[in-house]
């Protein structure tokens, strides 16, 4: 295990403060004027980056991006995962993928497929599967000595995948000559059910940052008390 720092909780602050800012600044594009007619419920979430507001949109996933890899850092850098494991690569790949989202926006079918779009729905793919998957790598350790917040991070993991799988549902039933994978579900609110799912799983597994015992005291815990001084003539 990588040896903990002594830090203060200003990192995890910090952290959570972007989370918690781009999280909101998504939820605003959906009443904002512009944005607000964009079904909720059909349209997914990267349609507000074809509109005038995309600025909100990009900085509001960065902030997420930003946000999640200050908490992944904090985590390692107290020594609750390892600097190179399944949870710090599945976070690596979660805020990458999210970045790629802001970089590439999705395709405009008005105009047609484009490079940037496939980039973008791949990105998604990877960042939907890879978050949930570092939470549940990274509850074992991180929560090691509290099964009740370890169980319940994990539970925030699975149940996002468990969202993601009704999308995958869709894509097997149009294999088999169902209708079209999109239309399966109500797409747009099973997106946002799935990306309101995995901020509480990373905000769970964060959390661990915050309650991580001092160093100075748990270095005060593990040190043996002195030995009698055996005395001779």
């Amino acid at each position: 295990m990588t040896p903990p720092a002594r830090t203060s909780p200003a990192d995890t602050i910090a952290g959570f403060a972007a989370l918690t800012t781009g999280v909101a600044l998504i939820a605003l594009l959906h009443v904002l004027p512009g944005t607000a007619d964009i079904s909720p419920v059909r349209r997914t979430i990267s349609q507000y980056a074809l509109t005038d507001s995309r600025w909100i949109f990009d900085l509001g996933v960065a902030l997420v991006a930003v946000g999640s890899a200050v908490l992944f850092y904090a985590l390692v850098r107290r020594g609750l995962i390892e600097r190179f494991s399944a949870a710090s690569v599945f976070g690596g790949l979660w805020t990458v993928s999210l970045l790629l989202i802001v970089a590439f926006p999705k395709t405009n079918w008005a105009i047609g497929p484009s490079l940037g779009g496939t980039i973008h729905r791949y990105a998604s793919v990877v960042a939907f599967v890879a978050l949930p998957l570092a939470v549940i790598f990274g509850a074992r350790t991180v929560f090691r000595h509290s099964p009740f917040a370890r169980r319940l991070a994990v539970f925030f993991g699975i149940t996002s995948l468990l969202w993601f799988g009704l999308i995958l549902l869709g894509v097997v039933n149009m294999l088999a000559g169902g209708e079209p994978w999109w239309t399966f579900v109500p797409l747009g609110l099973v997106e946002r059910l799935m990306a309101l799912n995995e901020m509480f799983a990373i905000a769970a597994l964060g959390f661990g940052a915050l309650r991580a015992q001092p160093v100075a005291e748990r270095m005060t815990q593990v040190t043996p008390k002195s030995e009698p001084v055996a005395v001779t003539s």
